[in-house]
């Protein structure tokens, strides 16, 4: 059998360009959302807009019981009304950043919401060692919700 230089060739670059394709299996995951359960979609939705200010967008499903948030560039939240768990623990939280965690305590005792520091004491402030000061705080449904000054 005799195969022609030109298809020898075009074997190779075929081969040479397989090479150089990066492997789908090592690409690297892209957050695009999280989701939390709802029991009250009402007022988890007066908390996360007057709360934490974050806007409403437009819902993917058209229904009545998901609200979709935009939390960052390119980046939603969704909350589904459902029948919860009732059990949380503060190391499984969402978190979101504040120009101010003062600031941030001022509006969350104006409007009468209790936080605390990572150990769960009431009124402080967690002083963390690279000097990021937070917070922690609770959505209607109980979830833990870090709030922090990072920049």
């Amino acid at each position: 059998m005799r195969i022609s230089v030109p298809k020898i060739l075009a074997g190779a670059a075929v081969c040479a360009a397989m090479l150089a394709l990066p492997a789908v299996t090592k690409a690297q995951a892209v957050f695009n959302h999280v989701a939390l359960c709802s029991k009250d979609l009402k007022k988890s939705n007066e908390f996360y807009t007057s709360v934490l200010n974050l806007k409403i967008i437009s819902n993917p499903f058209k229904d009545t019981v998901h609200t979709w948030y935009s939390i960052a560039p390119n980046i939603a939240m969704h909350v589904i009304q459902s029948d919860c768990s009732t059990t949380k623990v503060i190391a499984d939280h969402i978190c979101f950043s504040v120009p101010s965690v003062p600031k941030f305590v001022e509006m969350l005792k104006a409007k009468n919401i209790a936080y605390c520091n990572w150990k769960q004491v009431q009124g402080q402030i967690e002083h963390r060692v690279d000097g990021v000061s937070q917070v922690y705080i609770q959505d209607p449904d109980g979830y833990w919700i870090e709030v922090n000054d990072a920049k």
